[in-house]
Protein backbone atom coordinates (compact mmCIF):
# COMPACT_ATOMS: atom_id res chain seq x y z
CA UNK A 1 0.00 0.00 0.00
CA UNK A 2 2.84 2.40 0.86
CA UNK A 3 4.27 1.97 -2.64
CA UNK A 4 0.94 2.28 -4.45
CA UNK A 5 0.06 5.68 -2.91
CA UNK A 6 3.14 7.63 -4.17
CA UNK A 7 2.66 6.09 -7.63
CA UNK A 8 -0.98 7.16 -7.68
CA UNK A 9 0.03 10.71 -6.71
CA UNK A 10 2.59 10.88 -9.55
CA UNK A 11 0.06 9.60 -12.07
CA UNK A 12 -2.49 12.17 -10.95
CA UNK A 13 0.04 15.01 -11.28
CA UNK A 14 1.30 13.98 -14.73
CA UNK A 15 -1.61 15.48 -16.74
CA UNK A 16 -1.28 18.76 -14.81
CA UNK A 17 2.46 18.91 -15.53
CA UNK A 18 1.90 18.22 -19.21
CA UNK A 19 -0.77 20.92 -19.33
CA UNK A 20 1.60 23.38 -17.62
CA UNK A 21 4.30 22.65 -20.20
CA UNK A 22 1.82 23.10 -23.04
CA UNK A 23 0.69 26.37 -21.51
CA UNK A 24 4.27 27.61 -21.40
CA UNK A 25 4.66 27.23 -25.19
CA UNK A 26 4.98 30.60 -26.98
CA UNK A 27 1.89 31.98 -28.63
CA UNK A 28 1.84 31.80 -32.44
CA UNK A 29 3.22 34.90 -34.14
CA UNK A 30 0.53 37.32 -35.27
CA UNK A 31 0.25 37.95 -39.04
CA UNK A 32 -0.49 41.61 -38.25
CA UNK A 33 2.21 44.24 -37.84
CA UNK A 34 2.06 48.01 -37.86
CA UNK A 35 3.46 51.33 -36.72
CA UNK A 36 2.26 54.90 -36.28
CA UNK A 37 4.34 58.05 -35.89
CA UNK A 38 3.76 61.70 -35.06
CA UNK A 39 6.04 64.73 -35.12
CA UNK A 40 5.06 68.28 -34.15
CA UNK A 41 6.94 71.56 -33.71
CA UNK A 42 5.56 74.97 -32.74
CA UNK A 43 7.31 78.33 -32.22
CA UNK A 44 5.94 81.64 -30.94
CA UNK A 45 7.23 85.13 -30.27
CA UNK A 46 8.68 87.11 -33.15
CA UNK A 47 7.30 84.45 -35.50
CA UNK A 48 4.57 81.87 -35.07
CA UNK A 49 5.10 78.63 -36.96
CA UNK A 50 3.79 75.09 -36.63
CA UNK A 51 5.03 72.00 -38.43
CA UNK A 52 3.63 68.48 -38.29
CA UNK A 53 4.25 65.11 -39.87
CA UNK A 54 2.38 61.89 -39.27
CA UNK A 55 2.50 58.40 -40.76
CA UNK A 56 0.67 55.09 -40.37
CA UNK A 57 1.48 51.63 -41.72
CA UNK A 58 -0.12 48.22 -41.25
CA UNK A 59 0.68 44.88 -42.90
CA UNK A 60 -0.83 41.39 -42.95
CA UNK A 61 1.31 38.38 -43.89
CA UNK A 62 0.03 34.85 -44.31
CA UNK A 63 1.93 31.98 -45.98
CA UNK A 64 3.15 33.50 -49.29
CA UNK A 65 1.01 36.66 -49.35
CA UNK A 66 1.79 40.05 -47.80
CA UNK A 67 -0.61 42.99 -47.89
CA UNK A 68 0.51 46.44 -46.75
CA UNK A 69 -1.24 49.79 -46.42
CA UNK A 70 0.55 53.01 -45.52
CA UNK A 71 -0.37 56.69 -45.37
CA UNK A 72 1.33 59.89 -44.34
CA UNK A 73 0.73 63.62 -44.13
CA UNK A 74 2.89 66.64 -43.47
CA UNK A 75 2.37 70.37 -43.41
CA UNK A 76 3.36 73.69 -41.88
CA UNK A 77 1.92 77.11 -41.10
CA UNK A 78 3.66 80.47 -40.73
CA UNK A 79 1.63 83.16 -38.93
CA UNK A 80 -1.59 81.22 -39.66
CA UNK A 81 -0.76 80.99 -43.38
CA UNK A 82 -0.38 77.45 -44.73
CA UNK A 83 3.02 77.05 -46.38
CA UNK A 84 3.10 73.26 -46.91
CA UNK A 85 0.48 70.53 -47.12
CA UNK A 86 1.03 67.07 -48.62
CA UNK A 87 -0.54 63.62 -48.37
CA UNK A 88 0.36 60.12 -49.55
CA UNK A 89 -1.33 56.72 -49.40
CA UNK A 90 -0.51 53.35 -50.96
CA UNK A 91 -1.74 49.76 -50.97
CA UNK A 92 0.63 46.95 -51.97
CA UNK A 93 0.10 43.19 -52.26
CA UNK A 94 2.98 40.79 -52.93
CA UNK A 95 3.19 37.04 -53.51
CA UNK A 96 6.33 34.98 -52.87
CA UNK A 97 6.79 32.41 -55.64
CA UNK A 98 10.21 31.35 -54.30
CA UNK A 99 12.45 32.09 -51.33
CA UNK A 100 14.01 35.21 -52.88
CA UNK A 101 11.55 36.23 -55.63
CA UNK A 102 8.10 37.76 -55.53
CA UNK A 103 5.48 39.48 -57.67
CA UNK A 104 3.61 42.60 -56.56
CA UNK A 105 0.78 44.94 -57.40
CA UNK A 106 0.47 48.45 -56.02
CA UNK A 107 -1.84 51.46 -56.07
CA UNK A 108 -0.45 54.79 -54.91
CA UNK A 109 -1.89 58.29 -54.45
CA UNK A 110 -0.06 61.57 -53.78
CA UNK A 111 -1.33 65.10 -53.27
CA UNK A 112 0.70 68.28 -52.64
CA UNK A 113 -0.95 71.70 -52.61
CA UNK A 114 2.36 73.53 -53.06
CA UNK A 115 4.04 71.39 -55.69
CA UNK A 116 4.12 71.76 -59.44
CA UNK A 117 2.52 68.29 -59.59
CA UNK A 118 -0.56 68.73 -57.40
CA UNK A 119 -1.95 65.17 -57.52
CA UNK A 120 -0.91 61.77 -58.90
CA UNK A 121 -2.51 58.33 -59.03
CA UNK A 122 -0.45 55.29 -60.05
CA UNK A 123 -1.21 51.60 -60.58
CA UNK A 124 1.73 49.24 -61.08
CA UNK A 125 2.60 45.55 -61.22
CA UNK A 126 6.06 44.07 -61.18
CA UNK A 127 8.77 41.72 -59.96
CA UNK A 128 10.86 41.94 -56.79
CA UNK A 129 13.92 40.11 -55.50
CA UNK A 130 15.50 39.83 -52.06
CA UNK A 131 19.12 40.50 -52.97
CA UNK A 132 20.57 40.53 -49.47
CA UNK A 133 19.17 38.97 -46.30
CA UNK A 134 21.53 38.64 -43.34
CA UNK A 135 21.09 39.33 -39.60
CA UNK A 136 22.45 42.87 -40.12
CA UNK A 137 21.54 43.79 -43.72
CA UNK A 138 18.35 43.54 -45.79
CA UNK A 139 18.05 44.66 -49.41
CA UNK A 140 15.11 44.28 -51.79
CA UNK A 141 14.96 45.56 -55.39
CA UNK A 142 11.90 45.89 -57.64
CA UNK A 143 11.04 46.65 -61.27
CA UNK A 144 7.58 47.18 -62.72
CA UNK A 145 5.26 48.80 -65.26
CA UNK A 146 2.01 50.63 -64.84
CA UNK A 147 -0.08 53.73 -65.45
CA UNK A 148 0.04 57.22 -63.96
CA UNK A 149 -2.45 60.09 -63.99
CA UNK A 150 -1.18 63.54 -62.96
CA UNK A 151 -2.77 66.94 -62.28
CA UNK A 152 -0.41 69.93 -62.49
CA UNK A 153 -0.57 73.33 -60.83
CA UNK A 154 -1.21 75.05 -64.19
CA UNK A 155 -4.47 73.02 -64.47
CA UNK A 156 -3.08 70.68 -67.16
CA UNK A 157 -3.29 66.89 -66.83
CA UNK A 158 -1.24 63.94 -68.00
CA UNK A 159 -2.00 60.24 -68.39
CA UNK A 160 0.84 57.94 -69.35
CA UNK A 161 2.38 54.49 -69.16
CA UNK A 162 5.28 54.35 -66.70
CA UNK A 163 8.19 52.13 -65.76
CA UNK A 164 9.18 51.83 -62.10
CA UNK A 165 12.30 50.98 -60.13
CA UNK A 166 12.55 50.62 -56.37
CA UNK A 167 14.96 49.62 -53.63
CA UNK A 168 14.52 49.05 -49.89
CA UNK A 169 17.64 48.74 -47.73
CA UNK A 170 17.82 48.27 -43.96
CA UNK A 171 20.95 48.15 -41.82
CA UNK A 172 20.42 46.81 -38.30
CA UNK A 173 23.04 48.51 -36.14
CA UNK A 174 21.87 46.80 -32.96
CA UNK A 175 18.75 45.37 -31.34
CA UNK A 176 17.57 48.91 -30.64
CA UNK A 177 18.64 50.97 -33.68
CA UNK A 178 18.73 50.78 -37.47
CA UNK A 179 19.12 52.78 -40.67
CA UNK A 180 16.67 52.52 -43.57
CA UNK A 181 16.88 53.81 -47.14
CA UNK A 182 13.94 53.73 -49.57
CA UNK A 183 14.22 54.79 -53.22
CA UNK A 184 11.38 54.84 -55.77
CA UNK A 185 11.53 56.00 -59.40
CA UNK A 186 8.59 56.37 -61.79
CA UNK A 187 9.43 57.39 -65.34
CA UNK A 188 6.96 58.27 -68.09
CA UNK A 189 6.99 60.04 -71.44
CA UNK A 190 6.74 63.56 -70.00
CA UNK A 191 7.99 63.36 -66.41
CA UNK A 192 10.15 61.27 -64.08
CA UNK A 193 9.35 61.23 -60.39
CA UNK A 194 11.94 60.23 -57.79
CA UNK A 195 11.48 59.83 -54.05
CA UNK A 196 14.24 59.05 -51.56
CA UNK A 197 13.59 58.50 -47.85
CA UNK A 198 16.49 58.12 -45.41
CA UNK A 199 15.67 57.32 -41.78
CA UNK A 200 17.47 56.48 -38.54
CA UNK A 201 15.40 54.73 -35.86
CA UNK A 202 16.34 54.24 -32.17
CA UNK A 203 14.24 52.53 -29.50
CA UNK A 204 13.34 54.66 -26.49
CA UNK A 205 11.09 52.57 -24.25
CA UNK A 206 9.18 49.40 -25.04
CA UNK A 207 7.55 49.79 -28.44
CA UNK A 208 8.29 53.53 -28.64
CA UNK A 209 11.08 54.77 -30.93
CA UNK A 210 12.58 58.04 -32.06
CA UNK A 211 12.84 58.46 -35.85
CA UNK A 212 14.87 61.08 -37.72
CA UNK A 213 14.17 61.15 -41.46
CA UNK A 214 15.03 63.11 -44.59
CA UNK A 215 12.83 62.90 -47.70
CA UNK A 216 13.58 64.17 -51.21
CA UNK A 217 10.89 64.31 -53.91
CA UNK A 218 11.88 65.38 -57.42
CA UNK A 219 9.96 65.82 -60.68
CA UNK A 220 11.99 66.40 -63.85
CA UNK A 221 9.24 68.38 -65.62
CA UNK A 222 6.98 70.86 -63.79
CA UNK A 223 5.01 73.96 -64.82
CA UNK A 224 6.93 77.24 -65.09
CA UNK A 225 7.46 78.92 -61.73
CA UNK A 226 7.36 75.65 -59.75
CA UNK A 227 10.28 74.03 -57.99
CA UNK A 228 11.34 70.61 -59.21
CA UNK A 229 12.58 69.37 -55.83
CA UNK A 230 10.94 69.30 -52.40
CA UNK A 231 12.65 68.14 -49.21
CA UNK A 232 11.24 67.20 -45.80
CA UNK A 233 13.29 66.88 -42.59
CA UNK A 234 11.37 65.30 -39.72
CA UNK A 235 11.78 64.09 -36.14
CA UNK A 236 9.00 61.81 -34.96
CA UNK A 237 7.94 59.51 -32.17
CA UNK A 238 6.93 56.10 -33.52
CA UNK A 239 4.89 53.38 -31.84
CA UNK A 240 5.09 49.81 -33.17
CA UNK A 241 2.30 47.27 -32.75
Amino acid sequence: MSRIFPLAVLLSLAPAAAFAQAGAAPAPESPWEGKASLGYLATSGNSETTTYNTAFEVSYSLVKWTHRFKAQANGSEDSQTTTAEAYQAAWKSSYDFSEFNYAFGQVGWRKDRFSGVREQLTETVGYGRRILETPAHLLNAEIGVGHRSSDFSDLTTESTVIGTLGADYKWLWSETSNFEQLVAIETGSDNTFLESVSAVRASLLGRMSLVVSYTVRHNTDVPAGSEKTDTISAISLEYGF
